[in-house]
């Protein structure tokens, strides 16, 4: 990409340029300068980039410059369709695309299950352009004759690599086959894989195709590194590496795993919260909401959340269990070093897991700096820098009581921008949080009376400066944290 390329130069609108540009947004990443040429001429676009490389405004943009000022509102029958995988990600793209409607005069409405359908059908019935949604819960209005795609002019799937892994590729394609045929679709997805390949042969006309940058590479400002630690100083590492300044998610295999290792952190003074199918909407929320604005400072979540968390400033991902497959891998990993800021990327690994580990990296094209470490290691300040602190544990707020109309608010702001601006569902209904499951862990074993017994010793460490004394002193209650589970 040449230096001088800007949004102008790719055909942007001067409306939406202007609109990008309020919002610190100048210079457009490889992805978009690579098929925004493509996409803002009509073409079909068929477009991989990793997580995090900008393929929302890549596919927003073209979107919206088609649709403004042109064409009339019509009950029932929206103009343009985004189809994406989970809720969480269905907020995220209404919030980017919030803006650019407002400049130019366009609505938008978000469905996905797990919310009361009154207010989504409400707004099909009075005329929407675009619609933003998780398949399961538009085909349930469809089929309850609450929209009809038959007006669609732009379809977008986002994500199409995760939506055949959650096994919403049927319904996507039953989806497709309502759009008329003549309309501009365009399919973005971190992985172009065989059931990929053969969505965009069926539903994409003489498709432009663009490879923006590998699937296999993570971006030169993230740093990845494996910790060789003994079973008894898993727990201790981690509380030392999340007690530091700035933003941490910690993955998990499994929801009981997320649900005990946040409880833990909580205990030893780090204040977490969790996410993972077992929550409610409202629940989601709270969580979300108290990560955003660093009530929080950690979060602790399930793969499942791997690819719904968009927080631009997260400095450290932190695998707690090494995820079973590569591309679990990368897409954890993508939660940190977005928006052009560095990340560190930690795997914690058990002497039983090396060969575990080994594999996992050399299939995600990684060659991680691999360090035998212990809750002193003098690494852990190199890894996470900044005096350690332990405030206490967090306590996620109760759900206030519903208000009237309440559904019924579109979200707006700008993606980042966080602190209760919009909800942060999660999961599309169904799909992901039925494919997490139980760790084996029985509840007496995740709810030790002895590590509640160190919990003062671990908040004294906060006048220590150093974690050393607060992830140390709670050893005693961690040897049930990094134990593997089976799924």
């Amino acid at each position: 990409m040449s230096s001088d390329t800007t949004f102008r130069t790719l055909g942007v609108p001067a409306t939406l340029v202007t609109v990008l540009a309020e919002r610190g947004i100048t210079a457009p990443t490889p992805i978009q300068a690579a098929t925004l040429p493509d996409s803002l001429a009509g073409r079909d676009v068929l477009g991989r980039g990793r997580t995090g490389s900008g393929k929302t405004y890549a596919f927003l943009l073209p979107l919206v410059a088609r649709l403004a000022g042109r064409g009339r509102r019509m009950p029932k029958r929206p103009r343009a369709l985004i189809l994406a995988p989970t809720r969480e990600l269905v907020a995220q793209i209404e919030e980017s695309l919030a803006p650019l409607a407002a400049a130019t005069g366009l609505t938008s409405r978000t469905v996905f299950g797990g919310v009361g359908q009154g207010p989504q059908v409400s707004a099909l019935r009075a005329g929407v352009d675009i619609v933003i949604a998780c398949p399961g819960r538009l085909e349930d209005l469809i089929g309850q004759g609450h929209a009809d795609l038959s007006a669609i002019e732009v379809t977008v799937l986002d994500e199409a690599d995760h939506m055949a892994d959650l096994g919403f590729l049927p319904a996507v394609r039953r989806l497709l086959d309502r759009t008329p045929r003549g309309g501009q679709r365009m399919l973005f997805s971190a992985t172009l894989d065989a059931g990929i390949g053969v969505l965009a042969r069926t539903y994409l006309v003489k498709p432009v195709t663009h490879e923006a940058d590998s699937a296999q590479s993570p971006v030169a400002e993230m740093s990845h590194h494996v910790l060789h630690v003994r079973e008894e100083a898993h727990l201790p590492v981690l509380v030392d590496l999340a007690a530091a300044p700035g933003r941490t998610i910690v993955f998990t295999r499994t929801k009981h795993r997320a649900k005990k290792l946040a409880r833990q952190l909580n205990a030893a003074g780090v204040p977490s919260v969790e996410l993972h199918g077992n929550l409610s909407q409202n629940a989601r929320t709270r969580t979300m909401d108290a990560f955003h604005s660093g009530a929080a400072g950690t979060l602790v979540a399930t793969d499942i959340a791997a690819r719904g968390i968009h927080v631009d400033d997260v400095a450290l991902v932190i695998h707690a269990d090494p995820p079973v497959e590569h591309k679990a891998y990368l897409h954890r990993s993508g939660r940190t070093a977005r928006a052009g800021n560095s990340g560190t990327v930690v795997t914690m690994m058990l002497d039983q897991q090396v060969r575990e580990v080994r594999d996992l990296t050399r299939k995600a094209g990684i060659n991680p700096t691999t360090t035998r470490v212990h809750a002193d290691h003098p690494l852990l300040t190199d890894l996470a820098p900044g005096a350690r602190s332990f405030p206490g544990a967090y306590v996620v707020p109760e759900a206030a009581p519903a208000q009237p109309g309440r559904g019924s608010r579109k979200s707006s702001g700008t993606r980042g921008s966080g602190r209760g601006k919009t909800t942060h569902p999660h999961t599309s209904s169904g799909g992901g949080a039925r494919r997490e499951s139980g760790s084996g862990e029985s509840r007496s074993r995740a709810t030790n009376p002895g590590q509640r017994r160190q919990r003062p010793a671990a908040r004294g460490a906060a006048s220590t400066g150093r974690s050393g004394g607060g992830a140390a002193a709670f050893s005693a209650g961690s040897r049930g944290g990094p134990r593997r589970t089976s799924r």
